[in-house]
Formats: structure tokens, C-alpha cells, sequence
């Protein structure tokens, strides 16, 4: 059950919603102290209306669930607890029916300016049991609600009544209302508040509401709470920088570091969830819900450990009241187990995709080129990957699955192993979105690869005129296979310090190369491209690097193939006098840091994309599996731990997904920073590790019989996933090194 998913931005622009961001930040800067007492509270709420910040969420015009979510991340950060939550789910949930009510309408609108002020409790509906219990009798309504915000500011209570159907405004002044302050996670800003007998009014709401205000409070309170993680990350960071510990910042340890990055990444998936959903809430997209439990579910339960990192990062100082970080840590704790937490959210998510009919991944909205030909890559895999051929390829053991020349001539009539080239180079010139239409549809069809995007890029900036009518029309046709010899022994991350040597021979006119390449992953192709070095004396070390295009032919060179845990094959390769034209040369002497660099930047802002579809893809096998699967009569879907785990990497994948997408916009918008791609590799790898490990916890010793096996499922597919998992995380750079890359250029921390 694929459903589509929208990814137009919805007005106001982004641009506006920066400019209320700005706004909204200015004004609690000058205008809010936490230690503000219930008189100078009053006055900033007040100040907030006269802004018209009271009034969001009644119409597209006036703002949406993006505009509340950009206005609580700011109070959030000021830990600021006034009832703008409450304000905004009577806005966006119930002003379409109180609008129908002349006395509700009349005090929404009071509201709005500030000459009331409403606090919301969804009672006895809600997630959370322990909120409330009310008994109604006629126009009396007795009972108690616990966890309602800011009831001592407010001067009406909305509160959902029994069986869900209608809503009660309660005049807190009046007869028969008891509030009393209630201490939550250490800190104030709670209230119970008990009914007896209280006359009431109400107005109708439709069936199905209360499910939407659960949904739309739930985005509201992980807005604020990850305003809140956001702004303690910040103290941390720029604590970290200034902290000295045995002579030097605590920044610029590499454990510090770490634990800034993986902060850094978490909220940054957090916020990208967030904004998703809220989006898909205000162009009231088919499946909103979805992408708001999978937002909440995330939120919930990767922010407290950044809030935990957070505080270890800070120390002691970080646990004195007297600074701000306890205060956020509170705040944090408090929304993120509103209407019942993460477990409320990860329940929906299991039921969505573990119920007999239950869904796959909802697909991203490319936008009109790529939703086209997402659907015309669909097509022709559907009349070219089909029947004998695919079977045929099936049937390999994974090992013998590197490449498949026939089908690889085949996709190459098509023109899109050149799919992003410029025209002048023989290429479609497509965007980066139906770039990624094309991986998606690929990877779901589970093709074999063609191409060689990284060396087209490089031939196609640093090529002469020669190499890239040969070697790019070759690549365009999908007739020549490239490999890679970058790492050596002692060079495998850190590439500027590689040791093949290239020497230029006067007598002979050609290069000579002596040196040993590993982990060469296609060597058995047509062609390697070959980094060496061609100047061992000029500094930084980077600079004294050439490339070259070695076809695996020529004479002197050894090749040892090696087999991966993945069943692949990658080899050692040696280089013993193997000599070379000049025309093998691909850009400058010496200038083969900036080939490398140039090519890679341009790739990996796809790698994140690539990585995501893959776990997207086996995520989707995975759920179908379980879906149909018994143990002793039983549904494996309905298992307690299954459903809790798939739930929780729905809401990963997710997240993984929008980060994705979100790179691939800044390649399309020529914003790519190296930091950025770094972030969404270590996110993808990472978590295409941890699904493949609880994909066995979930199934058993069964998901861990390989292919050939008897009795294997899925082809064996699941346990081949797990091995090959464990190769993302160290090519293009280990995760380590990426989280280095992000401290220094992305955080800006010092360096050791």
C-alpha cells in the first residue's frame, strides 16, 4: 500500500517563517526571564497576542501547525512554559466547531486579543490515562484533570468531555474550580485541577476529533521540546570550546567531539521530522498522521539521550539550578511524555505497518519531473527486469551478483547512466530529485549496478576532450565497468597520505607506477582509477597527487581477489612497473586532490539517499514477511517486541529519509556543505546496521540461514543485508573520520 507523500512547501514561504522565527526570538530576548513572576508571565503573554501569535492556526492566511511549531521551538529555548500550546490546539483543532458556537467563538476571539486567556485538557480522552477522570450531569461536570499547563494564568479551560463528542468551557473563577500548582520533573508550571459540580457549557465536535487534537498537541509539545534540546546543545557546544581540562578545551577531544556530532545529527532528524509533519498537517494530506507519529515517536526517544550527552558534556555546572541547562532538561522531559510518550506514537506506527493490510514506506512527492519518472523508470524495469532474465539473476549467489553485462547494454540505451550529465557531454541533464527517483525504483527492483558516476564527474570537469569521448561514451552505454584504487595498507581515511608512486621517465616518455592498492572493490572491470603519489616532498601532503585511468590489462599489474563477510569480492592489487602514457592522466600533476575532492562532493550528497532506499527497501520486505508470518499458530506481528521494534525504525527511517531529501535539495540548490553530506552518510550507515541486527532479533535463527541453505527465507536475504550493512559505515570515509570533519567544519570545535 504505497501512498504519496507531499513535499511542496505550503505558504507562508519559508522566507516568512524565518522572518517569525526572528521576530519571535527578538521578543522573548528583551521581554522573558525565567524567574518572571505570575504579574510580568501575564504581561508577555499579553505582548504575545498583541502580535498576533494567539491567533495562529485559525486559517491558512493568518498561519498553520509550521508557524506554531517555528514559535514554540523560541519558547521552548527560553523554556518558556505559557499556554501557547494550548492556544494553538484550540486554533487548529477546535475553532471550526467553537465558530459555530456564537459564546465560544466570542471568547476564542476574546482570547485571540488577550482579554482571556484558555487553558486545554483533552480529560478522560486522553492517551495519557492519569490526565484526568469526569463525570457529566447535564450542565455539572465534577472530576479531576492533572498535567494542564498554565492553568493559573488562564481564565477559561477547554476541556473535552466523555465519550469524546463535545467540548466544555469552564470559567476557572467560577464555583465549584480548585487549582492547585503541581510539582512535574522538578520544576513548576503544572497544574491539577478539580471540578465539583461546575456549571459548564459545550459545543459539538465531530467524531475523529479527538484522535487529531492528540496529534496536533503531540507536534506541539516536541516543537517546544526540541527548542529546548536545541538551545542546551548550544550551552554544551559552546561550553566545549571554552572549558580547558589538562591544558586543553574539552572541544577538542575527540569523545567530546563525538558526542556533539551524534547531538548535532539527532536534532537536526528531530527537527526535519517535525517540520514534515507539520507541513503535511497544514496541506491536510491524506496520510498527516503517519508522518506525525513517526515525528513524535523519533522526538521522544533520541532527544533524551541528547539531553543526557548534553549534560555530560557540560559536567557539574550542567546540574546547578542556577543555570539554564536543568530547566531545559525538565522542559524536554515534560512534552516529550505528553499523551502518552513515544509508546502511544510507536502503537500507531505498528499498526500501521504490521496490520493485515497494513502499508509499506509512504512514497516522497518528487515533484512533477520526478513523480514522472519515478513512474517511467517503474515501467521500464516492470518490461525489462522481469521473467528469465531477472530470475536467472535471482538465482546467483549473492557473490556472483556484481554485475550483469547484458542488462547493464540495456539500461544504457535508455541514457541514464547519464541521467544527471549536461547535454554536451552526451547526458538527460535531470534534476536531482529524479535522480533520486531513479536510485529508489533501482534499488526496489533490486537491479544490478551500472554506471560510474564518480569517474564521469571527474572526466567530465578534468577530462581532455579525448578521454571524455572515449571513457564517458563507454560509461553512457554501459559498456566499460570502473573500479577504484584509492586505500593502501598504511592509507585508508586519511587518503592524502597514500604511497604508490608515479614517476615521469624523460627516457621513455611514460609514467611508472610501483605501489599496492587494497580493498579494490571492481577489479575486475575495465578500467581503475588510480590515485598516486607524484611528489613525496611538497607540503601540505595532499598536494602531491595524480591520477590516472588504468586499464586492469596492462602488463605489470598483479591482482589477488579477496572475498568480503558480504560474499562481494574486492582484492589487493599490485603495481610493479606498469607503465603509462601520459594520456592516461586525468587533470593536473599533482592536482589529483582536486579531481578527488571535486568528483566526491558532488556524489555524496546522494549517498545518504542511496543508503536510505536500501533500508527503506528491506524494511518493507521485512514488514511484509512478518505480516504473513506464524510461530505456533500465532501472528509474528502481533508480538509486543516486533511490533515496538518495527515502529521505532519506521519512525528512523523516516527521519533518515527526510535528511536524505533534504541533502538532495541543497545539491539541487548548489548549498551542499561537506559537513552536511558527512552527517547524512554516518545517519544512513548506522542505521542500516542496527535494522539489519534486529531484523534477526525479530524473526530468529531462521533470518540467519544464508542463501544456499535449506529452509532459508527471503533467499536469504536478511542475514546477506546484516553483513553487507557493515561496509557502509567505513567506505567513503569512516564514520569516525566523518564525525571529525563535522566537529571542525560543521561545529566549528577546536582542534586537538
Amino acid at each position: 500500500m504505497n501512498m504519496a507523500m507531499q513535499t511542496e512547501q505550503q505558504s507562508p514561504s519559508s522566507e516568512e517563517r524565518n522572518m517569525l522565527r526572528d521576530s519571535v526570538r527578538g521578543f522573548v530576548g528583551q521581554n522573558w526571564a525565567k524567574d518572571a513572576d505570575e504579574a510580568a508571565q501575564r504581561k508577555f503573554w499579553q505582548g504575545l497576542c498583541e502580535q498576533g501569535l494567539a491567533e495562529l492556526g485559525r486559517d491558512a492566511d493568518v498561519g498553520g501547525l509550521s508557524e506554531v511549531s517555528v514559535v514554540l521551538q523560541e519558547l521552548g529555548k527560553a523554556n518558556c512554559p505559557l499556554p501557547m500550546i494550548a492556544a494553538a490546539v484550540i486554533n487548529l483543532g477546535l475553532w471550526k466547531y467553537a465558530s459555530k458556537d456564537s459564546k465560544a467563538a466570542a471568547l476564542l476571539d476574546k482570547a485571540a486579543e488577550g482579554e482571556a486567556v484558555l487553558a486545554f485538557s483533552l480529560g478522560d480522552q486522553d492517551a495519557e490515562k492519569a490526565a484526568g477522570k469526569l463525570t457529566q450531569d447535564g450542565g455539572k461536570l465534577s472530576g479531576k484533570l492533572q498535567f494542564v499547563e498554565a492553568a493559573a494564568l488562564t481564565s477559561h479551560l477547554l476541556v473535552v468531555l466523555p465519550k469524546g463528542r463535545e467540548v466544555a468551557i469552564v470559567d476557572l473563577s467560577a464555583a465549584g474550580v480548585t487549582i492547585q500548582a503541581t510539582r512535574a520533573m522538578g520544576t513548576q508550571g503544572l497544574y491539577t485541577v478539580e471540578l465539583a459540580n461546575a456549571a459548564v457549557e459545550s459545543f459539538a465536535i465531530e467524531e475523529g476529533t479527538v484522535a487529531d487534537l492528540i496529534h496536533i498537541s503531540r507536534l506541539c509539545h516536541a516543537a517546544r521540546a526540541i527548542g529546548a534540546v536545541t538551545e542546551a546543545f548550544e550551552l554544551a557546544k559552546e561550553w566545549a570550546k571554552e572549558r580547558k581540562q589538562f591544558g586543553h578545551a574539552i572541544g577538542s577531544y575527540q569523545a567530546i567531539q563525538h558526542k556533539l556530532v551524534n547531538s548535532f545529527t539527532a536534532i537536526e532528524a528531530a527537527t526535519l521530522s517535525l517540520n514534515y509533519a507539520c507541513s503535511q498537517y497544514d496541506s491536510q494530506d491524506a496520510n498527516w498522521r503517519i508522518f506525525s507519529s513517526s515525528a513524535f515517536a523519533y522526538a521522544a526517544a533520541t532527544l533524551r539521550q541528547v539531553s543526557l550527552e548534553n549534560h555530560h558534556s557540560m559536567g557539574a555546572i550542567g546540574y546547578a539550578m542556577e543555570h539554564p541547562m536543568p530547566g531545559l532538561t525538565e522542559r524536554l522531559h515534560l512534552d516529550l511524555n505528553m499523551h502518552g510518550g513515544f509508546r502511544k506514537a510507536r502503537a500507531e506506527l505498528a499498526e500501521f505497518y504490521l496490520s493485515k493490510d497494513g502499508g509499506s514506506m509512504l512514497e516522497y512527492d518528487l515533484g512533477e519531473s520526478g513523480n514522472k519518472f519515478r513512474a517511467e523508470v517503474r515501467k521500464w524495469l516492470q518490461d525489462n527486469w522481469i521473467g528469465e532474465r531477472k530470475d536467472a539473476y535471482d538465482s546467483r549467489l549473492f557473490s556472483k551478483r556484481e554485475h550483469d553485462a547484458e542488462f547493464a547494454r540495456k539500461l544504457g540505451e535508455t541514457g541514464w547512466l547519464a541521467l544527471s550529465w549536461p547535454k554536451e557531454f552526451g547526458g538527460q541533464a535531470r534534476t536531482p530529485f529524479e535522480e533520486v527517483a531513479y536510485l529508489e525504483e533501482m534499488e526496489n527492483a533490486e537491479a544490478p549496478r551500472a554506471g560510474a558516476e564518480i569517474q564521469a564527474a571527474m572526466l567530465r570537469v578534468h577530462g581532455t576532450r579525448e578521454q571524455q569521448e572515449k571513457y564517458l561514451g563507454e560509461i553512457r552505454r554501459g559498456e566499460a565497468i570502473h573500479g577504484m584504487g584509492y586505500s593502501e595498507p598504511n592509507s585508508g581515511s586519511d587518503l592524502a597520505s597514500l604511497m604508490t608512486k608515479a614517476e615521469w621517465s624523460e627516457e621513455d616518455n611514460e609514467w611508472v607506477i610501483n605501489g599496492q592498492k587494497i580493498w579494490t572493490t571492481t577489479y575486475w572491470g575495465d578500467y581503475i582509477l588510480l590515485a598516486t603519489r607524484t611528489d613525496f616532498e611538497v607540503k601540505p601532503r595532499h598536494a602531491g597527487i595524480t591520477l590516472f585511468m588504468v586499464p586492469t590489462s596492462t602488463k605489470g599489474i598483479t591482482i589477488r581477489p579477496m572475498t568480503t563477510m558480504y560474499d562481494g569480492r574486492f582484492s589487493n592489487v599490485f603495481y610493479d612497473d606498469v607503465r603509462l602514457p601520459d594520456s592516461s592522466r586525468i587533470g593536473e600533476v599533482n592536482g589529483g586532490w582536486k579531481v578527488l575532492t571535486g568528483a566526491l562532493a558532488s556524489e555524496r550528497g546522494f549517498v545518504g539517499a542511496i543508503i536510505v532506499s536500501r533500508v527503506l527497501h528491506y524494511f518493507n520486505i521485512v514488514c511484509d514477511y512478518i505480516r504473513n508470518a506464524e510461530v505456533d499458530g500465532k501472528r509474528l506481528a502481533d508480538d509486543p517486541y516486533i511490533r515496538d521494534r518495527i515502529a521505532d525504525f519506521a519512525a528512523q527511517i523516516e527521519a533518515g529519509r527526510l535528511m536524505s531529501i533534504n541533502c538532495v535539495g541543497l545539491v539541487e540548490n548548489s548549498e551542499m556543505p561537506p559537513h552536511y553530506a558527512a552527517m547524512n552518510k554516518i545517519f544512513s550507515s548506522e542505521l542500516m546496521e542496527r535494522f539489519g541486527e534486529t531484523a534477526l532479533d525479530m524473526i530468529g535463527m531462521t533470518a540467519t540461514l544464508s542463501q544456499e541453505a535449506p529452509g532459508a527465507i527471503l533467499r536469504g536475504r536478511i542475514e546477506q543485508y546484516l553483513r553487507h550493512s557493515l561496509m557502509w559505515v567505513i567506505s567513503m570515509g569512516t564514520n569516525e573520520i566523518q564525525r571529525n570533519l563535522i566537529a571542525i567544519r560543521g561545529l566549528e570545535l577546536p582542534r586537538s
